[in-house]
Formats: structure tokens, C-alpha cells, sequence
């Protein structure tokens, strides 16, 4: 079974200690959906410079549709600084008039749209006012059982209660971590002052499917609308980044889902790309074959 997954969002230059590395949330999860089996375009803008060159080369590389990312006259492509926490926690700076703030609902990325099984949007390309009505546009052209996925990425100071209560009216399936779940409780007064409670509540408000909770070191947590949920410990690793490292998650989690596994496999599998691609530099490392396989058709 091939899934047909867009990402929708920004794609940039990790500018980390170690070097330059290709990121951007909604970029790394169309990479490593793709290098888990599925058919993956990616829907952003570049600019007409060297680093937009090289970051479609990449693209391509690493089999990803690239002729839904635009090329800005204008915009450059982005970079953002990054710094590393002794555990290997990134910390971003985060340039504003970049390429991705003018993305367009183009002919082909509302035809990819129209053909996917499953659509992935965060919240950090929602800053700018053109970007934003275009991935709505794009999102809204899925089809009806089409599955949508919100990765909420909150980055200071672009956090925004209106903008993100939009995000979740268009998403299925939540993916947060520790951190941003405490700013949504703040943000929408919720009552429960439990992670599982607050799980709860969210879901029912939003009419969520499913939450996926990611905790760092601890784990994650899968959250459904209805049935059991699934905790799972993590992996001990040596963190050399945790850059991508829940983009993996979420790409694993999306294809998991579409092959019918239940939360306890998914959540395991997942867990284990996540811890690998913690203990590799930049966002998307190559997964080793060990990995990849699990998401063949014969498991």
C-alpha cells in the first residue's frame, strides 16, 4: 500500500553548530514519510538563489515532488539560526520576509492536494497573511476522508490564539509536545490540569481523532478520540539533536495509522525513527535499511 502524503509549510536552512542542514518541520516530515515508503510532495516556496537551488536538489534526492515548491523573484530562501542545549534541545531564530511567508495555492499543489490520502500543515508558515489563505486553500482541496494532520509547532512570537484555533478547526490529527500542550491549556482556558485530562479536552473541543503527545526523553503519548490510548517510555539514545527528531515521529505515526496498526505498534515504531534520528546531526539523516523495513508490506 502506497500512501499519498503532502507537506505543506515552510523548508529552510538549519543553520546549526555542525553545519548547514535542510529543515523546516513540515519539509523533514515529507522527507522521512518519504524515505519510510510513501509517495510525498512537498507544497512551500525558495527563493531564485544558490540556497534554493541546492535545497531542491536535495529534495529530489531524496525522491520528494518538488513542482509544488515555488521560486520567489523576490523573497530569499530561508535560514535559521539554531543552538543546542546541553541534551541537544534546538533553540531557533527565526527570520521574517522570507520565501515560504508568500507561499500560493499554484496549480500543483492543489492538484497534489486533490490526489492525497493524507495532508500534513504546522503552524509557523500560518504567520504571514498570503501564506496562510493559501494553505487553507490547499488543505480545504483534499478530499473529504482525507486525513489532516496539524504538527501545532509553536515558535516565539509568532503565536497566535485566532490563527491556531483556525489550524485545529481544519486538523484531524494534533501533534504537540509537553510544552506547547501547557500553552494551549493557557491559551483556551482549558479546565483539566492532568496531561491526560487536558489530552481529553482538547480532542473533544477541536473533534480531534487522534493527539499525538511527544515528551522528549519520556516518550509520547497517543491519544484517540475514542478506544485505549498508548504511552510509550522512548528509547535511551546518545542525543547528538533533537532537530526533526518529532517530524520523523509524525510521519511514522501518519503511515503506521494508514496501515491499519494498532496505537501500542505505532507508537513503538515511531519512537524507535525518533530516537534515531536524535542520535544523527540535522533533521533528516538517512534511516538504515533496519528501519525502513518496518513499514514494508510484508511486516
Amino acid at each position: 500500500m502506497s500512501v499519498r502524503l503532502v507537506g505543506v509549510g515552510e523548508v529552510l536552512w538549519d543553520m546549526l553548530p555542525s553545519g548547514r542542514q535542510m529543515g523546516g518541520a513540515p519539509a523533514n516530515l515529507t522527507c522521512h514519510a518519504r524515505a519510510l515508503g510513501a509517495e510525498a510532495t512537498l507544497v512551500s516556496r525558495i527563493g531564485s538563489d544558490s540556497l534554493g537551488k541546492e535545497i531542491l536538489r536535495r529534495l529530489e534526492g531524496l525522491g520528494v515532488a518538488t513542482d509544488a515548491v515555488g521560486v520567489d523573484p523576490r523573497l530569499p530562501t530561508a535560514t535559521v539560526s539554531v543552538e543546542l542545549s546541553a541534551d541537544g534541545q534546538p533553540r531557533f531564530t527565526i527570520r521574517p520576509d522570507v520565501a515560504w511567508d508568500a507561499i500560493e495555492a499554484s496549480e500543483p499543489a492543489l492538484r497534489a492536494a486533490g490526489q492525497c490520502d493524507a495532508i500534513c500543515f504546522g503552524t509557523l508558515a500560518l504567520r504571514s497573511k498570503p501564506s496562510r489563505q493559501a494553505i487553507f486553500q490547499i488543505i480545504d482541496r483534499a478530499p473529504r476522508n482525507a486525513l489532516r494532520v496539524l504538527d501545532i509547532n509553536l515558535r516565539p512570537p509568532f503565536v497566535e490564539k485566532e490563527i491556531i484555533s483556525q489550524a485545529l478547526a481544519h486538523a484531524d490529527v494534533l501533534k504537540l509536545n509537553d510544552e506547547e500542550l501547557s500553552v494551549l491549556a493557557r491559551m483556551f482556558g482549558l479546565a483539566e490540569q492532568s496531561m491526560t485530562g487536558r489530552l481529553s479536552e482538547l480532542a473533544a473541543r477541536f473533534s480531534l481523532r487522534l493527539i499525538a503527545l511527544t515528551r522528549g526523553a519520556a516518550g509520547s503519548v497517543l491519544w484517540p478520540a475514542e478506544g485505549r490510548p498508548s504511552e510509550h517510555p522512548g528509547f535511551k539514545v546518545n542525543v547528538v539533536d533533537a532537530v526533526g527528531a518529532g517530524d520523523s515521529f509524525t510521519a511514522a505515526m501518519i503511515l503506521g495509522y494508514f496501515r491499519g496498526w494498532d496505537l501500542d505498534n505505532i507508537n513503538e515504531r515511531a519512537n524507535k525513527v525518533a530516537a534515531f534520528v536524535c542520535s544523527h546531526p540535522g533533521a533528516t539523516p538517512a534511516l538504515p535499511s533496519e528501519l525502513a523495513s518496518l513499514w514494508t508490506d510484508e511486516q
